[in-house]
């Protein structure tokens, strides 16, 4: 007999441990099947069986020899596991700096942020460099550098756009019917407004709590404040003013 009877059973039950800790680790790391289910922790499984059985029958020589290569072999299991496990987040941040930089030439970042781009490209082959050579924390450090180097990049044709919208009213104060025939139908008429008497109804609906009646939208009065939705997508903002020059509805 090669080991005492209780070494073997403190044995098997440190690799039935391993077992139950390698199907539990998914709760706080989520590892692919395909690298949990390696070939080195299926063989760990296959001899802590024939350890069990073995020992069941008696064989303890054989037990032991069983229960101790299981546990290498759980150990090998968890080593390829963490190397998977970090060739992954390797791949993951390389992938994220590709992307980044792609975005940046789409943009024209190597005219426009020369200096930046070159900083970011020449970071990124470093990157790779390091991958090949299975330096793997280098990898990543040297990937996440190309989010930093690109960070100060903006669209700004994006934002001339955006500055070049016209600026509606987005409200105007009703003056008297005598001087200016100021009605929901006139209203929504203007240019600045809708350009359509036909949506007379949107201003009505948009304002009819502010009538003395609001079920009556003949009977508008002087000083209302009216609010003007938008219906286009228009950009509409402050007080009607008769000295501003308004652009009509596009």
């Amino acid at each position: 007999m090669r080991r005492p009877i209780v070494f073997i059973a403190i044995l098997l039950l440190g690799v039935s441990s391993l077992y139950v800790a390698a199907q539990s680790s998914e709760a706080a790391i989520e590892i692919p099947r395909n690298i949990k289910n390696n070939q080195f922790f299926l063989e760990s499984l296959r001899l802590a069986n024939l350890a069990r059985l073995s020992y069941s029958d008696g064989d303890y020589d054989s037990s032991s020899t069983y229960a101790e290569e299981s546990v290498r072999y759980a150990r090998l299991s968890d080593e390829y596991v963490a190397r998977q496990l970090k060739i992954k987040q390797v791949n993951d941040a390389i992938a994220a700096a590709k992307e980044r930089l792609d975005w940046a030439l789409s943009v024209s970042a190597n005219t426009r942020y020369p200096r930046e781009y070159g900083e970011a490209r020449g970071y990124y082959n470093a990157s790779l460099t390091f991958r090949t050579q299975e330096a793997w924390d280098e990898a990543i450090a040297e990937a996440n550098k190309v989010i930093f180097a690109l960070a100060g990049v903006r669209v700004e044709v994006e934002v001339e756009v955006e500055e070049k919208k016209p600026v509606l009213p987005a409200q105007y104060t009703v003056r008297t019917w005598s001087a200016l025939r100021d009605c929901f139908w006139n209203i929504a008429g203007q240019s600045w407004a809708y350009g359509d008497p036909f949506q007379w109804r949107r201003l009505y609906n948009a304002n009819r709590e502010k009538l003395p009646d609001p079920s009556n939208p003949n009977l508008i009065e002087p000083g209302i404040v009216l609010d003007i939705p938008s219906i286009r997508g228009e950009v509409r903002q402050g007080l009607w003013d008769a000295a501003i020059s308004y652009p009509p509805l596009p």
